[in-house]
């Protein structure tokens, strides 16, 4: 993390905004694990009046290091201050798709940490959970078959994650 030399109105501002924000609604369909996230437009919604009331903004910009794409994201007050901090991860898939997957993903969770916004109804728990086995549908052992038949390729499954699953039941 990089920052102005002082915080202290940045600071401030952070506290009284994260008073005044919500959570993020989990109104995005996963198909895949049959779950609702928080995506980036509702992060943003939360984040959008109460950063605007407190004098506070942000930017994201793409960045690329090697083999790893990401985001720096950059919250700024009114007064100057600012805080940074940049993520990257490696996109499962190798192109221009997998990197704009990775940079969205990069983006939601890089604004959601730093504003301190929750998903809403999120307990706090649910990382620390173990988690429930996936039950395998007709659909997902289609692929398993036309994949171990090599009738169909792992990388024709455009969700990473879902992708990730499959390929921990392959043979």
């Amino acid at each position: 993390m990089e920052k102005s030399e002082d915080i202290k109105e940045l600071a401030t501002a952070l506290s009284k905004a994260q008073g005044e924000m919500g959570g993020a609604s989990k109104d995005a369909a996963n198909p895949f694990f049959k779950s609702k996230y928080a995506d980036l437009g509702s992060v943003v919604h939360a984040l959008k009046q109460p950063f605007a009331d407190n004098g506070l903004s942000y930017s994201q910009f793409p960045i690329a290091e090697n083999d790893r794409v990401g985001v720096e994201t950059i919250l700024m007050h009114k007064s100057g201050q600012w805080l940074s901090n940049s993520v990257l991860f490696k996109p499962t898939k190798q192109d221009v798709q997998g990197a704009g997957s990775v940079i969205t993903y990069a983006r939601r969770y890089s604004l959601q940490a730093l504003a301190g916004i929750p998903s809403e109804d999120d307990d706090g728990t649910a990382a620390s959970a173990p988690a429930k086995a996936r039950v395998v549908t007709a659909d997902d052992q289609g692929w398993i078959n036309a994949i171990n038949a090599k009738t169909s390729k792992l990388e024709e499954i455009t969700d990473p994650a879902y992708r990730e699953f499959i390929k921990g039941k392959l043979k």
